[in-house]
């Protein structure tokens, strides 16, 4: 879907982003982290062009993205930033109208598009259309900038930062509002944030960058158990390395047969959750159930095996 072929980016001598060759694939949510200055945002706008290459290509489904004028490139490019960027002069859904109405879009597809976001974030239209954005919740006003980054049905969604600025309650909500949407849409997405653990929770692949290089770009369970170099080693966190073995796998994996006392859990539950509810609850043994059924069991001596994995 989005190759980009030896792309570097240089200001003066000075490389932002140096040499970067990875793949996204059609439907993949691919995560891009490093730390402040590490070439990751510069990587991302190279793709709408907001920023040009300065050696590379950048293919979009085998396209060079230079092919076309940058303005018409970025209304068949979805791009939601970290603080919403809203035009605070206009309604919720005039703000989502705004590239529906730039491609011509009849005035009843666009009302339509409008409700089936808001409905899709669990904002009802009848409420929060006609609302001006200093009327909103930081939250939800970093929704409706996703579900105008969404409006005219994008097959690529870039994002910068877009949930940094949320509080912890209520960016894991805009998490899960993200992977249900990419779900239904199937939509392509590059997202860049600082944060280790929203990367392993978002993406289907990650990719780390370091002074401009890409030093690492592979799957979540290998990033955890194989990390490239000490810099990938340190975003991970020593200490955190068995907690972030477990968030990546469901207990569904290692259901036994028997019995435990207490109210079940989802077999989609992480296996992190699911240690914690054992610890919280002080339950050796934790009943599973899928579709309304208890199924089995997972136990908290299984559940700490896992996590302590290959170090």
């Amino acid at each position: 879907m989005i190759d980009f072929d030896s792309v570097s980016r240089l200001y003066g001598d000075r490389p932002a982003v140096a040499d970067v060759s990875l793949q996204v694939g059609t439907g993949e949510i691919a995560v891009i982290v490093g730390t402040s200055g590490s070439g990751k945002t510069t990587l991302l706008r190279m793709v709408n062009r907001l920023v040009e290459p300065s050696s590379g290509r950048i293919l979009i489904d085998g396209r060079d993205n230079r092919t076309l004028p940058a303005h018409a490139l970025r209304r068949g490019i979805g791009y939601a930033i970290q603080g919403h960027g809203l035009f605070p002069h206009r309604t919720v859904a005039e703000n989502i109208a705004t590239v529906p109405s730039l491609l011509g879009w009849d005035a009843k597809r666009i009302s339509a598009r409008v409700d089936e976001l808001l409905s899709l974030f669990h904002l009802d239209p009848a409420l929060f259309r006609d609302r001006m954005p200093h009327q909103l919740s930081g939250g939800q006003q970093q929704r409706i900038g996703v579900a105008r980054a969404l409006a005219a049905e994008p097959p690529v969604l870039l994002m910068d930062e877009p949930f940094g600025a949320l509080d912890p309650i209520i960016r894991e909500k805009a998490q899960e509002d993200l992977l249900a949407i990419q779900k239904a849409y199937g939509t392509t997405i590059i997202l860049v944030t600082h944060d280790m653990d929203e990367a392993l929770h978002l993406g289907t692949r990650i990719g780390v960058m370091d002074a401009g290089r890409l030093v690492q770009y592979d799957v979540p369970h290998a990033i955890v158990a194989a990390p490239a170099t000490d810099f990938v080693r340190s975003l991970l966190g020593a200490g955190d390395r068995a907690f972030h073995l477990l968030s990546l796998s469901t207990v569904e994996e290692m259901i036994e047969s028997g019995e435990a006392p207490g109210a079940a859990i989802p077999a989609d539950m992480s296996m992190r959750a699911a240690l914690s509810e054992s610890l919280w609850s002080r339950r050796d043994a934790l009943p599973v159930a899928k579709d309304g059924r208890v199924i089995g069991r997972v136990t908290r001596a299984a559940l700490e095996r896992r996590g302590a994995g290959p170090q």
